[in-house]
């Protein structure tokens, strides 16, 4: 899990407006962080199948959210997957 300091400070940088908690950058770079923990507990823990599905679940649900933002808002998308350094 994200320690609430750094889940404060990714929302703090990546929202839209003061308040925004859920927009589609708060999101998605929250779920990069965890992808992020994830990836490296697996390497460590490779044979940990259920945190490889929890992962799966979660990339899953970041492209989702990636998708629904091109559809929206292609100057977002192209800005938000720079920052965050995602391929694509």
């Amino acid at each position: 899990m994200l320690e609430a300091e750094r889940t404060q400070e990714l929302i703090k940088d990546y929202q839209l407006k003061p308040g925004d908690t859920g927009s589609c950058e708060v999101q998605v770079a929250l779920l990069s962080e965890r992808v992020k923990l994830l990836t490296g507990h697996l390497q460590k823990h490779a044979k940990d199948h259920a945190s490889r599905r929890g992962l799966l679940l979660l990339v899953s649900q970041r492209r989702a959210l990636l998708d629904y933002l091109r559809r929206k808002n292609e100057d977002r998308y192209t800005a938000l997957i720079g920052r965050l350094g995602l391929r694509r």
